[in-house]
């Protein structure tokens, strides 16, 4: 029988397939499917630190409507606790009860203070571990990229330093660097890296004229980028490294880990075809597995990372400009071969 468990971040995982934050978990039924299909954990939807303050700011504008009316009317409202993260907690405790699998709470802050105080909070509800999530974009044309990643150096080391649960990070693949700053946010205290985070990228209607926010689902053949980086980094971190990004496949879970992945996250295939296809990934596994002899993970996991293939410039720059320089034998008859 093959041994599908795997260890992320000194937690112990049935199946390497993990389900990645998303709105799929506000469906406590939807979570015991996702358990019963076979995924190994489920991250819990990120608390925004930005999503709370404008619903806030907008709570306060509503309240703010009566204060010119008269006396009476001003104490329809009693003090409420709205400007923080209380019912994301509630749902995340609510989580914590439906499911036995390890369950990841997330996080994207803006001030570091909220995110430990925040941190903390999650860590109360009783999950497993923690994702932070860095989504920061450049603001202005003065700060330096070398001081935006001091500063999320620094918050992985502060949020580390102030929970117990092991802590991981979801990076943008947007650094000049990004094995360095992997490098640095491990020191830091960092026990896993889920590579890539998916941003949003904002569209325009030409029809109305106006910006337009599109829910795009990741495509298959989105992990790529993912399986280089992690195929450099295999065996040169010790922090557990998590493919992320269109994989819509058992095969797709099988070549992040022939790169060195421990595990994967998972959101839009479940999205397109419900969470029974969990089942029809591990399934792929097991085939694979069994037609070569694998008993377990450990015995294919980084077989063609960086440092264990045979082609020197699989992971460099020469293997595109080869691609480029031999283009026109990709195509014959005006078709792919």
């Amino acid at each position: 029988m093959n041994d599908l468990s795997i260890n992320y971040m000194g937690i112990k995982l049935a199946s390497p397939i993990i389900v990645g934050a998303s709105n799929l978990v506000n469906n406590l039924e939807t979570l015991r499917n996702l358990q019963e299909a076979g995924a190994g954990a489920i991250v819990f939807k990120s608390l925004f630190e930005e999503q709370v303050q404008l619903e806030s700011l907008q709570l306060n504008s509503q309240m703010e409507m009566y204060n010119e009316r008269n006396a009476e009317m001003i104490t329809i409202f009693p003090d409420m606790q709205h400007a923080g993260p209380a019912e994301h907690l509630h749902k995340l405790r609510e989580a914590r009860k439906t499911i036995s699998i390890p369950l990841i709470g997330s996080l994207n802050c803006i001030f570091a203070e909220t995110w430990v105080d925040w941190a903390k909070q999650i860590e109360a509800t009783g999950v497993d571990g923690l994702e932070l999530n860095f989504f920061g974009l450049p603001r202005d044309f003065e700060t330096s990229a070398a001081s935006i990643e001091q500063e999320q150096v620094s918050i992985v080391k502060m949020v580390c330093q102030a929970v117990k649960i092991p802590v991981s990070v979801k990076l943008s693949p947007f650094y000049t660097n990004t094995l360095q700053v992997v490098k640095r946010m491990e020191e830091a205290g960092a026990k896993a890296f889920v590579l890539f985070n998916r941003m949003f990228e904002p569209d325009i209607s030409t029809n109305s004229l106006k910006h337009i926010a599109p829910f795009n689902l990741s495509e298959h053949g989105d992990y790529r980028m993912a399986l280089r980086y992690i195929g450099i980094l295999h065996n040169n971190t010790n922090a557990s490294l998590i493919g992320s990004n269109g994989i819509h496949s058992g095969l797709d879970v099988i070549k992040l880990m022939l790169s060195g992945a421990d595990a994967v996250q998972v959101v839009s295939t479940i999205y397109l075809n419900n969470p029974e296809v969990i089942v029809g990934m591990l399934a792929e596994i097991r085939k694979f597995m069994e037609t070569n002899e694998f008993r377990s993970y450990e015995d294919f996991r980084g077989k063609l990372s960086k440092d264990n293939t045979r082609d020197p410039f699989v992971y460099k720059r020469a293997q595109y400009i080869d691609l480029l320089l031999h283009s026109e034998n990709l195509f014959k008859d005006n078709k792919l071969v």
